[in-house]
């Protein structure tokens, strides 16, 4: 990171000192280098991602906690909340495009964590409503049986039947 500031800082000082004498030729390989630098940043931005995510969520600790919605018929989510071991660990408000993107059957990953192995209670509330209004809301409890390794909880909610399902991956 540090070598790709004295690149650019170089690039800037030369195009001061030289403004005046710098020709098209110069300019383009200047941008060329320019969008190599970008380049760099965004793969050592997304390596750096993926390292803090396994430094942060080792495997053998992990829990992840993914909603979908089980509905044919319209149904808009308007919230969820998720407690794991009593405490509060996710609360979401959904948006437009987040409800019409579950609707076409998309999972939202609403929660990872870290746990010991053992069981853990969880509990799921959520509130949405029917495109005329009627409100629909529930509440459900599972049991998290983690065991060394990543664990993946599918929350999959029905508002016209005002029921959660849970589903382990």
């Amino acid at each position: 990171m540090f070598r790709i500031l004295q690149v650019i800082l170089l690039l800037v000082l030369a195009c001061t000192v030289n403004a005046q004498s710098v020709s098209r030729d110069d300019i383009r390989g200047l941008d060329e280098q320019i969008q190599d630098v970008k380049k760099d940043v965004i793969d050592l931005t997304a390596t750096l991602a993926q390292l803090e995510e396994k430094l942060l969520f080792p495997s053998n600790t992990q829990v992840a906690l993914f909603v979908s919605i089980a509905d044919e018929k319209p149904f808009e989510l308007e919230s969820v909340e998720v407690k794991l071991n009593g405490e509060i660990v996710a609360h979401h408000l959904y948006t437009y495009r987040e409800i019409e993107s579950l609707q076409k059957g998309g999972v939202q990953k609403i929660y990872t964590g870290n746990v010991q192995a053992g069981a853990h209670p969880l509990q799921v509330r959520f509130i949405g409503k029917t495109p005329s209004g009627k409100k629909y809301r529930a509440n459900a409890s599972y049991q998290v049986d983690k065991a060394v390794g990543p664990k993946f909880v599918e929350i999959r909610i029905s508002g016209t039947e005002s029921e959660i399902n849970f589903k382990d991956w």
